[in-house]
């Protein structure tokens, strides 16, 4: 829009079809607004198997066989009371669930902070502190180190209850671990080339 004053257009107006594709951006808040249904559902998720958890600690039969299912616990023999294995796979599940949360708000946040539009959060008191400088090769980064974190908790849980799992399925988590862990290295040397500014000749 043209200046009334002078009669030209500001530096910063953009053209029509620029303006356009620049706000083609908004397309993708409801794919933000759908991960953060993804999140209440894991939210009430963690609540419900934690309900559960308190419930058999209390000695509900009802309780103890649906974590027994939940947590993929296969020993053929009926399991009469919770033990330590069980609260362990469970704790662990629990734990698998708070760092998905983790990853739904890290996407969530700093995709929007990257892709979308500033959510201007620099004098809020809980900005998280990568926020301040995330870009699309932090988030890669980030995003990386989360799934080899998620991934690990999965495996630990696999080897805790590994007598109830073939040699197979042992060494093709394993297998798929060491990808993601070699995956996440590879993008952090690629980002590290990618930022590492070039020598200047003389």
């Amino acid at each position: 829009m043209k200046n009334p004053n002078t009669g030209q257009i500001p530096p910063n107006a953009l053209r029509p079809l620029p303006s356009l594709i620049f706000a083609s951006r908004w397309l993708q808040l409801p794919l933000y607004l759908g991960l953060i249904a993804a999140q209440a559902v894991y939210v009430f998720h963690f609540w419900v198997e934690l309900v559960h958890l308190l419930e058999a600690a209390f000695g509900s039969q009802d309780a103890l066989q649906q974590l027994v299912t939940s947590i993929g616990y296969k020993q053929q023999a009926n399991v009469g009371a919770l033990n330590e294995t069980i609260i362990m796979l469970v704790v662990l599940a629990l734990i698998d669930v708070v760092m998905i949360s983790n990853l739904l708000i890290m996407v969530i946040v700093g995709g929007y902070e990257t892709f979308v539009s500033r959510m201007k959060l620099e004098t809020h008191p809980d900005q998280p502190e990568w926020l301040s400088h995330v870009n699309a090769s932090v988030l890669k980064v980030k995003l990386a180190t989360a799934i080899i974190g998620i991934s690990s908790i999965h495996l630990l849980k696999t080897f805790i209850n590994a007598d109830n799992y073939s040699d197979k399925v042992l060494i093709a988590q394993t297998a798929i671990h060491i990808t993601f862990l070699l995956s996440a290295m590879a993008i952090a040397y690629t980002d590290r080339l990618m930022s590492t500014p070039a020598p200047q000749r003389h």
